[in-house]
């Protein structure tokens, strides 16, 4: 089993959004049962809110529904738990870096360090643009997708 945790600052906009979109994904390759898929903030200003209406509606237009999902905060022993932990952007990586206590075995990533870019996910809560966070996800969960394959092999 293939274990991944998105993270971002609150965890109502950009890890729930990398979240809902990988986990639907695996489903339609038929490979889920070989995954868990869960995301968290690295505050705590969220904490038990639910994901942000611009990407439950983003989400919903393409028949993914994040119903249930209320914002978690990453813990240290979060690292142990996930083969891959995927930051945001370089804030967020700092402060998973900060959570877990640095980065021993090379688990934390960026999102769109899988296809090539070292581009932040840009934050939709401050630029109201849900339709490039949903298309550099895209691209990052589809490049990640590609990098777990080939290194399965």
């Amino acid at each position: 089993m293939i274990s991944i945790l998105f993270v971002c600052h609150g965890n109502i906009c950009r890890s729930p959004m990398a979240e809902f979109l990988l986990k639907d994904m695996v489903q339609k390759l038929g490979v889920a049962r070989n995954f868990h898929i869960a995301s968290a903030a690295t505050s705590t200003e969220e904490i038990g809110n639910p994901v942000h209406y611009g990407t439950r509606n983003k989400l919903a237009a393409y028949g993914i529904s994040v119903a249930g999902k209320t914002a978690v905060q990453m813990k240290k022993q979060d690292y142990k738990a996930y083969d891959y932990l995927i930051g945001m952007d370089d804030a967020n990586i700092r402060n998973m870096r900060r959570i877990a206590g640095g980065d021993a075995e090379g688990k934390i990533y960026k999102l769109l360090e899988f296809a090539g870019s070292r581009r932040d996910i840009a934050d939709p809560w401050y630029t109201g643009n849900f339709d490039e966070t949903y298309d550099d996800i895209v691209e990052g969960c589809e490049a990640l997708l590609k990098h777990i394959k080939e290194h399965l092999q």
